[in-house]
């Protein structure tokens, strides 16, 4: 199995404004620990990585909810406006 986090974590890094890539997150360990239904603003985006330890990233929203970890191969960059 070839482990993506590695490319990830090369694109990712903190402070990027990220959105977290739907497919990726179903069915995952992190959504299972989480509610059954994600709220909307993970896909929508902009979160911000705050803090990466090893494949895993440290997401704020720009909304009052908590800090949330997530892999990186879960997150993809937002476009450039």
């Amino acid at each position: 199995m070839v482990d993506s986090a590695p490319a990830a974590a090369a694109s990712l890094k903190k402070g990027a404004l990220v959105r977290v890539n739907r497919t990726a997150y179903t069915n995952s360990l992190e959504a299972g620990a989480s509610d059954p239904v994600a709220p909307g603003y993970l896909f929508e985006g902009p979160g911000e990585i705050l803090a990466i330890q090893g494949s895993y990233a440290q997401l704020r929203w720009r909304r009052p909810v908590p800090d949330v970890w997530l892999r990186l191969d879960q997150l993809e960059a937002m476009p450039a406006a």
